[in-house]
Formats: structure tokens, sequence, C-alpha cells
């Protein structure tokens, strides 16, 4: 018979009664250290004191009223995403797959109001990941999602990642823009280079294309940047981001310049839940973290005492990691073992962890994550390291300097 919750996962069986900062505890006593973070979702950890504050204060005021009125939580939010970044201007949603979906939206919308309404496909990237939903699918096009959901929805071609000379061939006169991920996250931690972003916004100019970031898991502080495209000094047209936003609470956002922000008028997009008052306030609280002075200077620092210490576990277990990719928090540990396998040895050694393409174990720690922590996370992946090597009967290698 077929669960009450319909069989879209492969939960593990753990179920979690409360968490604290970056630890999280099991409904049978069992204690955990969350380097997974609701799939790099709990920028602020579990139960931040700031965060729980805002959300219990707000909700006791009223949670939800439509955007059919003013929402001055939302407006405020908006006005600091402004300024602290390349937008003009914000629209609020639920989740990363609508904001790109918004995305999308937008850049076609704004091409079509500028006089080129036969431009509305999107160059879009191998290996990306942009959201589950039937057009986003078709934008991320791996064959594995959009296996028995019909035909692919139109206007989006693909191209490899990091390769100029493709992206040149792809542009039609079709092109609306261009969207990618600058680290592509849930195909195994590919980061973009730095010159081809550069490149891309030449090329984008050159052509009169918008260029999209997909910043949903790479935003919001993941980096060590509020958005990781600051790391390579190149502004996109507009952006979508979700995730750590609301530290847990739902809620997307789309960022564009005004010469797309401004063609999305009355009645052109909407949303019945996104940028409420709840939403927003968790938002608002999210970032007096992240903007407070030294915040992401610490981040930077978690992130190099973490590239440090595992650079070193990968040189004691060459038989189990082979590689460390990322940026920042956002972390890849390449496996000789299937991945599924580190996994479950990372979880019985109490680490919560996510896996990733190209048999990647991903690691997304909270931003808040102390230096104990990070010590203490690697020192469960060596657990479970040695572990895998002794039931593979393998010999410890010899390590040669």
């Amino acid at each position: 018979m077929i669960s009450a919750l319909m069989p879209t996962y492969n939960r593990a069986d753990l179920a979690f009664e409360r968490g604290e900062g970056a630890w999280l505890y099991t409904t049978d006593g069992r204690r955990f250290l969350d380097f997974a973070s609701g799939i790099a979702t709990c920028s602020l950890g579990h139960a931040n004191p700031h965060l729980v504050k805002a959300i219990t204060e707000q909700a006791a005021k009223v949670i939800h009223v439509s955007n059919l009125f003013r929402v001055p939580q939302a407006e405020r939010l908006a006005a600091r995403l402004v300024e602290a970044t390349f937008a003009d201007s914000v629209f609020f949603c639920n989740s990363g797959a609508e904001a790109n979906e918004g995305m999308v939206k937008a850049m076609r919308r704004a091409q079509a109001k500028s006089g080129h309404p036969e431009r509305t496909r999107i160059l879009c990237f191998e290996g990306a990941f942009h959201g589950r939903t039937l057009g986003m699918l078709s934008a991320t096009g791996n064959p594995t999602y959009l296996e028995g959901f019909g035909e692919r929805a139109p206007g989006f071609d693909h191209v490899p990642l990091n390769n100029m000379n493709a992206v040149r061939d792809a542009i039609t006169p079709e092109t609306a823009g261009v969207m990618l991920e600058p680290i592509q996250g849930e195909s195994g931690i590919k980061a973009a280079d730095v010159r081809f972003l550069k490149e891309l916004r030449t090329m984008c100019d050159e052509f009169g294309l918008f260029l999209g970031f997909d910043e949903v898991q790479t935003g919001v502080g993941r980096t060590g940047k509020l958005f990781a495209h600051e790391w390579a000094g190149v502004e996109p047209d507009v952006m979508s981001a979700a995730k750590g936003l609301g530290g847990g609470f739902p809620i997307g956002a789309i960022l564009a310049r005004e010469a797309v922000a401004k063609h999305l008028t009355p009645g052109t997009h909407g949303t019945t839940f996104g940028g409420n008052p709840l939403a927003c306030a968790a938002g608002n609280a999210v970032l007096d973290v992240l903007l407070a002075p030294g915040f992401m200077e610490r981040v930077q620092e978690r992130a190099a005492l973490l590239d440090g210490q595992l650079d070193i576990l990968i040189t004691e277990f060459p038989d189990i990691f082979t590689e460390r990719r990322g940026l920042g928090l956002l972390i890849g540990l390449r496996c000789v073992p299937k991945v599924g396998d580190v996994l479950n040895a990372v979880r019985d050694a109490g680490l919560l962890a996510v896996a990733a393409g190209d048999n990647v174990l991903r690691l997304v720690p909270p931003l808040i994550i102390s230096k104990q922590d990070c010590e203490e996370g690697v020192t469960r992946l060596r657990q479970a390291a040695t572990h895998l090597r002794a039931a593979s009967g393998a010999k410890t290698p010899e390590i040669t300097s």
C-alpha cells in the first residue's frame, strides 16, 4: 500500500525533533553535526535566536495578506537587497524553481517589449540544475529528470560549461539571454571559470542579450560573498535567489536591473504567497546577520580552515577521496567508492551531508559554523573514511612526500 506521503523521496530513517546551531537531535536521542543545512538552506543553522524571534513576533501579528496590498516587510527586504547588489528592483516568490521561471519570463518579456519579440530562447549549460517545474526541467536538460513527463518545454538550448566557442556557435537571432549557475551544485560542484563569466558578460553586451545568474544555491553568503558572482567581478542583468534567504523559511527572489524589471508590469507575473509578511520577516532577519560587519570574512575564514583540513584528509585517504571542489562553504569531495556508500558511512559517523552528481559528496554547513564544528566535521569524515577502508579490506596507502 502506498504511504500517505507520495513516494517522491528516498528518505533516510532519521526524524529530527530539534536543532541548535550546526547540530540536529533525533526523536530517539541521537546527535548529528549538520553539514547538509537542509540542502544549503539553513544559513543561520538551527534555532537561531534572532531568526526565531523575528518569525515568532511576525507570526503573532500577521502572516499573510496577499499582494493586493502593500507589504512593508517586503518593501524593506527589497530595498536592502537593492542596496547590497547590482539590482534595481526585486520580485519575491516562494522557491528557487519559481524564481528561475520568473527570471526566464523576465528576460523574454524584456526582449519583446524592447522590440525583439522573436528573442525567446534561453541558452543554458550541460550539468545545470534549475528546478523541478516542467519549464525548469527543460532548462536543466537532464534526461533522467525529464523521463516520463512528455515533451520538453521549447526555448532552451544547451552547451558545455566553460566553452566560449560553443556558446557563440549556439547564439541565434532568437536567443534572448543566457542562464547559468556560477557554480553548478547538483551535478558535482563544478565552477564556471572567472574568465568564462567575464566573456559571457562581454558577449551579452555585444549581442544585446540578458545575462541571468541562478544563485539559488550559491547565493546569500554561501561562498563567502553575498552572491557568488561577486568573486568574478561580473554583474548579471537578472538573478534568482532562494534557499538561504529565509534561513529555512520558504522564500525566493528575482533581482533585476531596471532594463529588465520595468517590463514586469501589473498582470504580467504574480504569486499568492510570495513576499508575504512572515517570509520577508525571516529574510530581513537573515540579512541582519549576513550584512553585519565581519560576517562574510568569518565565513571565508571557516571555509579556509575546512579547505586546509579536507586537503589533508584527501592525502590520508586517496582510496576514498580524490578531489576537493567548490568555493566558500559550498564544498564537494569527489569519491572513489559510490557516493551513496560514502554518504551512509558519514551518516553513521554522526555527520549529515548531501550527495551530488559526478560521485561527489556535498558539504554545505550553516554559515554560522564554529571552528570547533569545522574540526569535528573533518574528524567524523575521517572516521567514515577509516570505516570504508576497513570494510573494503584495503591496506593503508603509503604517503610519499
